[in-house]
């Protein structure tokens, strides 16, 4: 869990130093989820008038955003953070 929680800090500072953050729809970033065997989602559940949901994970060296209404089906290999917070520009 130590490991995990270090490469979403990692991805974080990642994304203050270079800004770089790729907002995908939820079909794309589903797709992306799939293609790595493990892989790490940090997830948050938002919103102030409606629930949203916020995902991120890495893929390649950059890191990918998306926001959706109903919760994502996430592959059972993916190890799954569940976040208090996620804040992307939009």
């Amino acid at each position: 869990m130590a490991e995990a929680a270090a490469h979403a800090a990692a991805i974080a500072q990642a994304i203050k130093a270079s800004g770089t953050l790729v907002r995908l729809e939820p079909q794309d970033f589903s797709r992306i989820l799939h293609k790595q065997d493990a892989p790490l989602v940090v997830r948050a559940r938002g919103g102030f008038f409606r629930t949203r949901w916020y995902y991120l994970t890495s893929y390649k060296g950059l890191a990918f955003f998306a926001l959706c209404d109903e919760p994502l089906p996430l592959p059972g290999r993916a190890e799954v953070i569940d976040a208090r917070k996620i804040w992307a520009p939009t």
